[in-house]
C-alpha cells in the first residue's frame, strides 16, 4: 500500500509546468488577436485622412460657389491638414474647373507602411477607380 505525504502547509502554489501551460495559451490567443487589432487600428488612422479629404471637398465646394476657381489649401486653411497628423494633404491639381486633393501617409509614423497608401479626392469625390481603393473608402 502507498502512503501518501502531505504537503507542508507552507508550499501552496502553482507548479513549472503549469505556469508555462498558461503562457503557452496567452501567447496563442495573443498571436491569434494581434492582427485583428492591427487591421483595427489602421482603419481607425484611416478615418484621418477620409475626413481630411472630406473638408476639403466641401471647403472647395464652399470656396467654388463664390469664386470662378477652385481655393488653394491656403485660401481653405481650415481644412488643410488631417486631424491627427498622421496623412499630408496636398492639392495636386487645381484648375477653374476641377482640383485633386490627396492624403499621403507621413513618413515615420505608424501610418507609413498602410497597405491603402495614398487617398485621393476630385471635384467629383473620392477616387474608388479600382476594387482596392473602393475598399480603402469603404472600410
Amino acid at each position: 500500500m502507498l502512503v501518501r505525504k502531505k504537503k507542508p502547509k507552507g508550499f501552496t502554489g502553482f507548479t513549472l509546468v503549469e505556469l508555462m501551460i498558461v503562457v503557452a495559451i496567452v501567447a496563442i490567443l495573443v498571436a491569434l488577436a494581434y492582427p485583428s487589432y492591427a487591421e483595427y487600428v489602421d482603419r481607425a488612422r484611416r478615418a484621418d485622412a477620409k475626413t481630411a479629404l472630406l473638408d476639403v471637398h466641401l471647403a472647395q465646394g464652399k470656396w467654388r460657389a463664390s469664386d470662378t476657381d477652385y481655393g488653394t489649401l491656403a485660401e481653405i486653411s481650415e481644412a488643410a491638414i488631417s486631424p491627427d497628423g498622421y496623412y499630408d494633404i496636398a492639392l495636386t491639381v487645381r484648375t477653374t474647373t476641377a482640383f485633386t486633393a490627396t492624403a499621403v501617409p507621413k513618413a515615420g509614423t505608424a501610418q507609413a507602411g498602410d497597405s491603402c497608401g495614398t487617398f485621393t479626392i476630385t471635384q467629383a469625390g473620392p477616387d474608388v477607380s479600382t476594387a482596392a481603393k473602393e475598399k480603402c473608402w469603404d472600410r
